[in-house]
């Protein structure tokens, strides 16, 4: 099956949904907002009076990560313009980017409500800049926008999806036994594959977003991430699917789900290093980078100690929460390969299963933030 038929995020906002159960992307971002804050004040102060700023946002999903880059791109520049005393005239398109079956209703039912928090006031309303927001349904493996249009692109916890299972997979010509990713047990032929998937992807990305940026047009990406240049020691972006592996096992084990079925299901995901991005963006010649880091937060979403060292007290709690964050991402891809009627037992036994991991600590999920400008030579 084409990923982008079933990749999409828990869709409306009851307990399940993506909407419900976002906040460890959120964390994430809320991390780097001093260095999106740098970047947009530099797109921003760059424009000609009275231009516009198109910003489009790359897998936006839905609920209320979606229209973050909305809000923190408009409270940036209100903040500049009355800490500077500046109007520049500028207006703002946003451009809210995901795959066709994104939950886009969703995010257009909360635009009403959204306006009236940013515009709550005359003198907020002489800052901040007019801006408009549309859905933007599509691959961004593919053409998005015309040539030259873009100020500034921007994507949170999406890159690390590539455009499809290697072929040798999906095809059966290779068999990941036992796993649903890269795991210690995974054949080092396996994790190749897959880091050469997210080669020719993020290589297509950038090629496809350096056309359609202006010159001198920025980029600033987050992605799941690993510490280890050694891809089969994946950290605890490794681990966590490897425990969602054994929940599955089990399932196996107590004859719920084909043995077959296991062995054919892989997820269409990378979490390269540092220096894997680096090599990409820096073969393509693009694109310089402005600035390239880790950070890290907890795999509770509901935890927000930053010590990676610190016990955690309540595992079971912790378990069901980072269960419930990974249902909302992978019920579809999941249900649509194995079935609806094991997710709920599967994310029960998930929820167990990280239960018993997190007894013995902590555990940190790393994601890489790079920021790039598109390169003049």
């Amino acid at each position: 099956m084409k990923v982008e038929d079933v990749l999409h995020m828990a869709t409306g906002d009851g307990e399940n949904s993506y909407a419900a159960n976002s906040r460890i992307p959120m964390k994430a971002m809320l991390k780097n907002r001093p260095l999106l804050q740098r970047t947009v004040q530099e797109v921003y102060t760059s424009l000609s009076p009275a231009s516009t700023m198109v910003v489009a946002d790359l897998g936006c999903t839905s609920g209320p990560n979606a229209l973050f880059i909305v809000a923190e791109v408009t409270g940036m520049i209100s903040d500049y313009n009355q800490n500077t005393n500046e109007q520049h005239g500028v207006e703002l398109q946003f451009l809210l980017n995901d795959l066709p079956k994104n939950d886009f209703n969703l995010i257009f039912q909360s635009l009403d409500q959204f306006h009236t928090v940013t515009r709550k006031g005359e003198g907020d309303e002489a800052a901040t800049p007019p801006y408009y927001v549309v859905g933007l349904p599509g691959s961004f493996y593919n053409r998005l926008c015309p040539s030259q249009s873009v100020h500034l692109f921007h994507s949170s916890y999406s890159l690390h999806w590539l455009s499809k299972v290697p072929e040798q997979l999906s095809s059966g010509n290779y068999v990941n036994e036992g796993n649903i990713h890269i795991g210690k047990t995974t054949p080092h032929s396996i994790a190749n594959l897959f880091r050469e998937q997210f080669q020719i992807d993020f290589e297509l990305f950038l090629t496809l977003r350096s056309k359609e940026l202006i010159s001198g047009g920025r980029m600033f990406l987050m992605l799941l991430g690993r510490k280890s240049e050694e891809m089969l020691t994946h950290g605890e972006i490794g681990a966590m699917w490897e425990l969602l592996s054994e929940s599955l096992q089990s399932l196996v084990l107590k004859g719920r789900v084909e043995k077959g079925k296991l062995d054919s299901f892989n997820l269409p995901l990378y979490a390269p290093s540092v220096e894997e991005v680096k090599a990409v963006v820096n073969h393509t010649e693009l694109f310089d980078i402005e600035h390239v880091g880790m950070v890290e937060v907890n795999w509770d979403p509901q935890d927000d100690d930053s010590d990676d060292e610190h016990m955690v007290l309540d595992p079971a709690s912790s378990g069901r929460n980072l269960s419930m964050t990974i249902r909302s991402v992978l019920e579809p891809l999941i249900a649509g390969h194995f079935g609806e009627g094991i997710t709920d037992e599967l994310f029960a036994v998930y929820a167990c299963v990280v239960a018993k991991h997190l007894e013995k600590r902590n555990a940190m999920l790393p994601s890489i933030v790079v920021s790039l400008k598109k390169a003049t030579h």
